[in-house]
C-alpha cells in the first residue's frame, strides 16, 4: 500500500501546471515517506522552485485534510529519516576531465564539513547517525555511488570522466538558498565569504 499517492500525485501535477521543473517522485521507507526531484535548475532558481514546491505540497495537503512534515526525523525508529539531497555541478564539472574538478570540490567540502552542517537544517543530528543510508554527521567521506556517504557520485560521472556530485548531508527542512549559497561558496569561491562563518 502507498499510502499519500493521491497527495504525491497531485502535487506532481500542480507543480508542473506551475511550471516547476519537477523530474520525479518516488515512494520512500517509511510508510507515507515520499520523495520530489526538482531541477535542474541554474543558481537561485534551485531555491525559488524548492520553495513553490513546498507551498503547492502545503495547499494539496489542505486539499485532502492531512499535513506535510519536512521534519528530517518525523518518527523515530529504525528507518530512514528525511534529507534533502542536493545534487550540483559547474559547467567545467560536465565536461570532458570534469571528474577531477569534482574530486577536488568533494575535498573542499570535506574541510568545511562543519560550517555546512550547521546550516543543513534542524534536527539533522537525529538523521545522520551512520545508519539508514547516511553518514554520521560527526565525519565526512565521500565515494561512488556510495549511499552512506557524505557526497555521492554517481557511477556514470565516474565512468564518463564529468557530471555532478550529490550532497546527501541537507535535512529536508533546509532552506535551499542557503545550502546552494554555502556550496557554490565552497566549491567555487573556496570559502572566502564570511557569510557562514558562524
Amino acid at each position: 500500500v502507498a499510502f499519500g499517492r493521491q497527495v504525491v500525485e497531485e502535487h506532481l501535477e500542480a507543480c508542473l501546471k506551475a511550471g516547476i521543473n519537477i523530474g520525479g517522485i518516488n515512494c520512500e521507507v517509511l510508510p507515507g515517506q515520499w520523495e520530489y526531484q526538482v531541477g535542474p535548475c541554474v543558481g537561485i532558481r534551485a531555491g525559488d522552485e524548492l520553495h513553490m514546491s513546498r507551498f503547492l505540497l502545503h495547499r494539496v495537503c489542505e486539499d485532502h485534510g492531512v499535513t506535510v512534515s519536512f521534519d528530517p526525523k518525523p518518527v523515530s525508529g529504525d528507518w530512514n529519516g528525511s534529507g534533502c539531497h542536493t545534487n550540483f555541478s559547474t559547467k567545467r564539472m560536465r565536461t570532458d576531465g570534469g571528474y577531477a574538478i569534482i574530486k577536488q570540490a568533494c575535498e573542499d567540502l570535506g574541510k568545511n564539513h562543519l560550517k555546512h552542517i550547521r546550516a543543513y537544517g534542524e534536527g539533522n543530528e537525529r538523521r545522520l547517525t551512520g545508519k539508514h543510508e547516511t553518514n554520521s554527521m560527526d565525519s565526512f567521506k565521500y565515494g561512488v555511488a556510495d549511499r552512506g556517504a557524505s557526497i555521492r557520485i554517481p557511477r556514470f560521472t565516474e565512468r564518463d570522466n564529468r557530471g555532478y556530485f550529490e550532497d546527501r548531508r541537507p535535512a529536508s527542512n533546509m532552506d535551499p538558498y542557503v545550502v546552494t549559497a554555502l556550496i557554490f561558496d565552497t566549491v567555487c569561491l573556496g570559502g572566502k565569504t564570511d557569510a557562514f562563518a558562524k
